[in-house]
């Protein structure tokens, strides 16, 4: 059994200075590379464009995840990729929608596609969590549906800034303001690790870590 203050530190481990810091960092990447991807020469070539703002989709996804599990050895780094990986893939329902792999056709939709509506995060997350319990899936790989979830939660909150949240079947909210963005932004990962730690998420990657804590 994990000591109190053994507990206590994997619960506070979210809002460490080191956390708070890194957290500003992405606060910082938001402000600053969307700003950066107003510039007239970005704006004016569909390709650079898209694939700017895909990138800035994926590192927004690595940066956050970064925080949730904090960068300790090589190895989580593969985890990072991959959440910048998931933020970034969902812009691939646009071809679909298209039925083309034109990218003109992509960014000239009649309407938005289905992975970009909100709903669909705590759904596909909970099944892919199903799933994984289903098959016993759920020791190595418990972080995928938080992974998920966080990752496709930004890419949305990014994009609420031009179209507004798309909530099945409620409708869509206005346009978020630049500023709501950003903070929301920051603060999920430490959201997200809160909840992961009360659903002892976080005890279960501390133990793949080699780190036991038990509550």
């Amino acid at each position: 059994m994990a000591s109190e203050t053994e507990k206590i530190h994997a619960l506070l481990q979210p809002c460490s200075t080191e956390s708070l810091i890194s957290s500003l960092g992405l606060g910082i990447l938001c402000l600053v590379a969307d700003r950066l991807l107003q510039f007239p020469i970005i704006q004016q070539n569909d390709w650079l464009r898209a694939l700017s703002d895909n990138a800035v989709h994926c590192m927004i996804g690595m940066w956050s995840w970064a925080i949730v599990i904090g960068v300790k050895k090589k190895t989580d780094l593969g985890e990072i990729v991959l959440a910048g990986f998931l933020a970034s893939v969902i812009d691939i329902d646009h071809f679909f929608l298209a039925g083309s792999v034109s990218l003109k056709a992509a960014l000239t939709l009649p309407r938005r596609p289905f992975l970009h509506c909100s709903t669909v995060i705590p759904i596909v997350a909970l099944t892919l969590k199903f799933v994984m319990h289903l098959f016993k899936l759920k020791g190595s790989w418990c972080f995928l549906p938080w992974m998920l979830f966080i990752s496709w939660t930004s890419h949305h909150i990014r994009d609420g800034i031009r179209h507004g949240l798309w909530i099945c079947p409620f409708g869509k909210t206005s346009p978020l303001p630049f500023w709501l963005y950003v903070i929301i932004t920051s603060s999920l990962p430490h959201i997200c690790s809160f909840v992961m730690y009360l659903t002892g998420t976080r005890q279960m990657m501390s133990s793949k870590r080699g780190i036991h804590i038990d509550v």
